[in-house]
């Protein structure tokens, strides 16, 4: 049984999307390349149909584990949040007690995690170090390069 993971309402839609493009396109390119493989002759020694009935399993595990995903997944009420802590969809800004430095990120599910867009996931070191702490708090967090010490300087959503 998988755990239950909260999404926001776009990071779930492209979940469905990606899940709904394998389905679809994956499966009718893969179909495509098996049988390209398999006009080429003899099934016994042809590396390219054994290729293609490899990355067709591959591509059939992605899409059960990404149907389980989908399945788990619960969209969160916004309204529902408590505004005073780090929580799950907080943007909190993080002030780096060693150099000074200010950073923004946005606390989203693993699978919405995009170091890109300052969104990082909540099982990441940062992300679980985080969670709870409320405005003024310090956060000593290890990650790999060792332990960091961040102060929460503002959290909004």
């Amino acid at each position: 049984m998988s755990a239950v993971n909260y999404y926001t309402k776009e990071g779930l839609d492209k979940l469905k999307e990606e899940l709904n493009h394998l389905k679809t396109k994956g499966r009718a390119d893969m179909a495509k390349q098996i049988a390209e493989a398999r006009d080429k002759g003899d099934l016994s020694e042809n590396a390219e149909y054994d290729a293609a009935k490899d990355a067709q399993g591959l591509l059939e595990l992605k899409i059960s584990k990404l149907e389980a995903v989908v399945g788990n997944a619960r969209v969160i009420d916004e309204s529902s949040l408590d505004t005073s802590k780090v929580g799950i969809l907080s943007t909190v800004t993080i002030k780096n007690k060693k150099n000074g430095m200010e950073v923004k990120y946005q606390i989203v599910a693993e699978e919405e995690a995009d170091l890109k867009m300052n969104k990082i996931s909540i099982k990441s070191p940062i992300g679980k170090g985080l969670l709870g702490k409320k405005q003024g708090e310090l956060a000593k967090i290890k990650v790999p390069a060792g332990e960091m010490e961040f102060e929460v300087i503002d959290i909004s959503y």
